[in-house]
């Protein structure tokens, strides 16, 4: 960090908060994955859970402590003292400072309804139950204790002078954080503010953070207003994963504050690492995040229309905020009937040096035109579309003839093994070939068979593998005879390869696809990093 630079702690709650989203169920082993690749990545804490809410959460502190990090310090959750127990007495604070993590956090009410309508208790009663657990915590543990205020900007707007108040009390009773919440996600970015001031001049020396939900689409517009009216901690997930609508989402925030704000967030150099770990998360929760996520997205520097393109080509400040690399993403050049010569040229001319010819050129655009109105999308298989220009500029060379193709249905009624034969009869090298394999439905079956009888000859086909598959009806309203769009993606070295096939039969559009994905392999020594669907 420079001199000139501010530091703004990330917390990250991805272990818990990201776990309550719907359809997330992070493993004992996705946490501890996640925990080193959260270190990784730099950030300042992670919450791994609520030890004493569920037995996971408890072995996870125990098997986290074999965990060495370089960055990060481990913090353990939960909530002030049952207004009926006694700190000494109460288990959720005795299962917080057996945790051993290195910091504690907890939540309180701040909100007047809720301590009246939740908890059941006098304001003055939940006072003391915040000033009385950190204080314990702190005493106990020997540990920081960081203080969330729940539903602190509803509260605010209630009655300002009694969430002030709980504020107060987590102070002086020593937390070291005080976490404001927009737990419901509600606020308003002036009302973040105007709130977040108010706490600065009631209490300047407390180091302030902010933690809010999604819940109005304003997550990282209220986030970053708390860091510019004074908080100095974002607590949020990765990818912005959590219950009903998220969590804010860090990897935006880091990257705004860091290239927009002049806050340092990660140790230096690693914002680079931002796409990679908002793709980690996505694996490890087994969901496909949104191709227009902000910064780490697929799509986040993708140019589709042929002026972008050709702009980006002279200058990418015209149509790129910040650079693609900046963030460790990197910049796409798509191919559609809106492209211009200068997608395609920026895309392959440094493969075929044919298209600087302005007649070849137009021959490959009017191709696209033709094949995308026949319901060809190029977009997410570029592979096919580094073929469909080989064939315009004469540098085609297809590895082998398709005599024929059958599908065979296998086994009786019943019958558990659920496969399907397929017969592929192919010219290789001057020889026929005619093999049978069996697989589990048409497509897998047929891609058995094309391998089978072409492996011999090209051993390189070992290295090509089917990793996807998607089929989307073009005309729907053709009813039983609309199109369908195929699209498979296939990893070779390491590469995506994505192919295309469109055909009123979808085991037809299927075989187009399987074909070109082994056409494409053939014709490249390498995949280049641009074939990447």
């Amino acid at each position: 960090m420079t001199d000139t630079q501010t530091l703004l702690e990330i917390y990250d709650t991805t272990l818990r908060d990201g776990s309550q989203g719907e359809g997330v169920n992070l493993s004992l082993d996705d946490k501890l994955a996640l925990t080193k690749a959260l270190d990784w990545f730099g950030v300042a804490y992670i919450e791994g859970g609520w030890p004493g809410s569920n037995p996971k959460d408890e072995a996870y502190f125990a098997e986290v402590q074999n965990i060495k990090r370089t960055t990060a310090k481990l913090t353990a959750f939960g909530s002030t003292r049952h207004a009926k127990n006694a700190p000494k007495d109460d288990p959720n604070l005795q299962k917080l400072v057996a945790a051993k993590a290195d910091v504690i956090c907890i939540f309180g009410k701040t909100w007047d309804l809720h301590v009246r309508e939740a908890l059941r208790v006098s304001l003055d009663e939940n006072l003391e139950m915040i000033r009385s657990s950190v204080a314990y915590l702190k005493e106990q543990s020997g540990r920081p204790v960081f203080y969330d205020a729940e539903h602190f900007f509803d509260g605010y707007k209630a009655n300002n002078e009694y969430a002030l108040q709980t504020l107060e009390a987590a102070f002086k009773a020593g937390a070291e954080r005080l976490i404001l919440c927009d737990t419901n996600g509600g606020a308003m970015p002036h009302e973040v503010t105007a709130a977040t001031q108010a706490v600065r001049a009631r209490l300047p020396d407390a180091v302030l953070g902010i933690h809010v939900h999604n819940d109005g689409g304003l997550a990282v517009a209220n986030t970053l207003a708390a860091v510019q009216a004074g908080a100095r901690q974002v607590q949020g997930t990765i990818n912005g994963v959590g219950e009903r609508c998220g969590n804010v989402d860090l990897t935006t925030v880091i990257a705004n504050a860091e290239l927009k704000l002049g806050f340092r967030c990660l140790p230096e150099g690693n914002r680079q690492r931002l796409t990679e770990i908002s793709r980690v998360v996505w694996e490890r929760i087994n969901v496909h995040g949104p191709v227009g996520q902000p910064y780490v997205g697929r799509a986040a520097f993708a140019h589709k229309g042929g002026i972008h393109v050709s702009a980006v080509q002279r200058n990418a400040l015209t149509y790129e905020h910040v650079t693609p690399e900046s963030v460790g993403n990197e910049r796409r050049i798509l191919i559609s009937e809106l492209s211009g010569r200068s997608n395609v040229q920026a895309k392959l001319a440094d493969r075929y040096p044919q298209l600087k010819d302005n007649a070849v050129l137009k021959s490959v655009l009017d191709a696209v035109m033709a094949r995308e109105n026949a319901g060809y999308s190029y977009e997410a298989a570029e592979a096919s579309f580094d073929l469909l220009v080989r064939r315009q500029v004469g540098a085609a060379t297809p590895p082998f003839k398709l005599h024929h193709y059958r599908i065979h249905g296998l086994g009786t009624p019943g019958d558990s093994r659920d496969l399907v034969e397929a017969t592929v009869k192919v010219d290789v090298g001057g020889e026929t070939r005619l093999c049978v394999a069996e697989g589990h439905g048409p497509v897998d079956a047929l891609s058995h068979a094309l391998m089978a009888a072409l492996k011999p000859s090209f051993p390189q086909l070992s290295d090509l593998n089917l990793v996807d598959y998607k089929v989307r009806v073009v005309n729907s309203a053709d009813g039983t005879a609309a199109k369908v769009r195929v699209l498979i993606e296939h990893q070779y070295h390491g590469v995506s390869v994505g192919t295309i096939g469109v055909d009123e039969n979808i085991i037809e559009a299927s075989w187009q696809a399987l074909a070109e994905a082994v056409e494409y392999a053939l014709s490249v020594e390498k995949p280049a990093a641009n074939a990447k669907a």
